[in-house]
């Protein structure tokens, strides 16, 4: 185990590229380089919230002391740290943005653990040239919700980046949470978040758009050497872009399979390494609604609701492949590897649901009822969570309508009546009628189940209620919370399985927030 103080860190990224080194904090376009040199800036009064203890023992980090909470604050950089933020751009909201980069991310330096190299990122640690009008910082509702939720999601098995740990700042931020002219002072925090890479999609299209082709035969080149080192031999690009492709593609299925709504995906959003990066105005879906988005500023278009994310990554991935269409002599290349998203989609979403619904596999005959399943569900709203945990445990001799309706009452805000309830309960009866075809055991397919349905997530009102704790200086539903998104298949942390609030429902921070959450 090694302290942060201590550690020799590399710095690949920075060594293999040009950069900006002035140190300037300045905003302004930086052509030319792939990131700018930036300090974090103090703040006044550092004090350790949270420490990822898993985390910090898989990379061999040991416990922090003062001068390792000073790093983790941006108040301290050790001598082998080369601290930047990244130069990319991206798409936001269907449109092109231009120059956007790391306005409140500045990477430490790579941290090497077992042969692997990991980037320490802290979030909200002070201006960069690429903050624009903003101050770089992060306020305590954002950081503690991104904090909470990366550990969740990886918990959950879902790609992901990780959280290290979270620090308070001791200073007051200035936000208007919902860009409606009512800015308010909060608390500010720290999020230190690791990652293989925070490369995004957004990196490649800044340098296509300027056309500084040498960079970025030089990023793709890196890129597939340090992530992709399996890929060999001249036709390695077109066999990276496949690969990122297929894991985009799966990550979609995996947010499908917990019903996690990202909120921003923007290409500046998208991993090249297939990860879920950037939290802000994500949630987890309560009531079952395809179209719901929990985004402020994606309203009312609805572009990055809940069903439109298998697509929208299809889009993004358009996107990418034309960054690279200067590094082919034939577009059709990738053309052609596009088309395999649509495939690797639908086959990774029905294995998926044949794990949620118990299934030996999902035939074509199947395909109706996974159909049905999303139809009903999507005109009666339960809360998709609840639900699938009943699924799974769905007692064999529960057969009359009325029965049926009551066992998946606690599941429904609203209990369906006439036309609805009908198509609910045909619906049970045909799912009923499937599981006494399926080739494996009752035993085999509710152990399939139940790795596959949470019974815990962390939901917008908890997060809400433990910031709102937080920020009075209380902690108790925090830690709880920090330990119920560990076993989120379990039935140990039942006192969070209920449904969202009535209060919750219409309520700043529970329902909807604005992109800089």
């Amino acid at each position: 185990m090694q302290s942060l103080i201590k550690k020799n860190y590399k710095n690949e990224f920075v060594s293999k590229f040009k950069g900006d080194e002035s140190g300037d904090l300045s905003p302004r376009q930086t052509p030319g380089v792939l990131y700018s040199k930036a300090h974090p800036s103090p703040v006044p009064k550092p004090k350790l919230l949270a420490w990822t203890e898993d985390l910090a023992q898989d990379l061999g980090i040991s416990e922090p002391d003062d001068e390792d909470v000073a790093v983790l604050a941006g108040n301290k950089v050790t001598t082998s740290m080369q601290p930047y933020a990244a130069c990319y751009a991206g798409h936001q909201f269907g449109n092109w943005a231009g120059q956007l980069g790391d306005g409140r991310a500045i990477t430490l330096g790579e941290w090497e653990s077992q042969g692997k190299n990991w980037e320490l990122q802290l979030k909200g640690a002070g201006p960069t040239p690429y903050s624009r009008r903003a101050d770089g910082r992060a306020v305590l509702r954002s950081s503690v919700r991104e904090y909470l939720m990366s550990e969740a999601m990886y918990h959950l098995g879902v790609p992901t980046t990780r959280a290290l740990s979270l620090v308070s700042s001791g200073e007051e931020i200035l936000r208007d949470m919902f860009y409606n002219g009512n800015p308010e002072y909060e608390p500010g925090a720290i999020v230190m978040r690791t990652s293989p890479s925070f490369l995004r999609f957004g990196n490649f299209e800044i340098l296509a758009a300027r056309h500084e082709i040498d960079n970025l035969q030089k990023l793709v080149n890196w890129t597939i050497d340090e992530f992709y080192p399996h890929l060999t031999g001249e036709n390695r690009i077109i066999s990276w872009y496949k690969e990122v492709i297929q894991k985009t593609a799966s990550l979609m299925v995996e947010w499908q399979r917990v019903g996690f709504v990202h909120g921003v995906m923007n290409t500046d959003n998208m991993s090249i390494l297939g990860l879920t990066i950037d939290y802000g105005p994500f949630s987890f879906i309560d009531d079952y609604n395809p179209g719901f988005t929990p985004n402020t500023t994606d309203l009312p278009g609805r572009r990055y609701a809940f069903g439109n994310q298998p697509s929208v990554g299809y889009w993004n991935l358009g996107k990418l492949g034309n960054a690279l269409l200067p590094l082919f002599e034939r577009p059709d290349e990738l053309e052609e590897a596009m088309q395999t998203y649509e495939e690797t989609f639908w086959r990774k979403y029905y294995e998926m649901m044949a794990n949620k619904l118990g299934l030996d596999n999902v035939e074509k005959d199947d395909r109706t009822l996974v159909a049905q399943f999303e139809k009903v569900l999507s005109s009666l709203n339960p809360d998709l969570t609840i639900f699938y945990q009943l699924l799974t445990y769905l007692p064999k001799d529960l057969l009359e309508e009325e029965s049926i309706l009551d066992y998946f009452n606690d599941s429904f805000y609203e209990i369906p009546t006439g036309n609805g309830r009908k198509s609910f309960f045909d619906l049970i009866q045909k799912y009923q009628d499937r599981l006494k075809q399926n080739s494996i055991s009752e035993e085999e397919s509710r152990e399939r189940m139940e790795k596959a349905n949470p019974r815990f997530v962390l939901r917008n009102y908890l997060l809400h209620q433990a910031i709102e704790e937080l920020e009075k200086g209380e902690s108790s539903l925090f830690e709880k919370l920090r330990v119920a998104l560990k076993e989120p298949y379990s039935k140990n942390h039942d006192e969070f399985f209920k449904k969202r609030p009535d209060w919750a429902n219409d309520k700043a921070g529970c329902s909807m927030l604005s992109c800089s959450s």
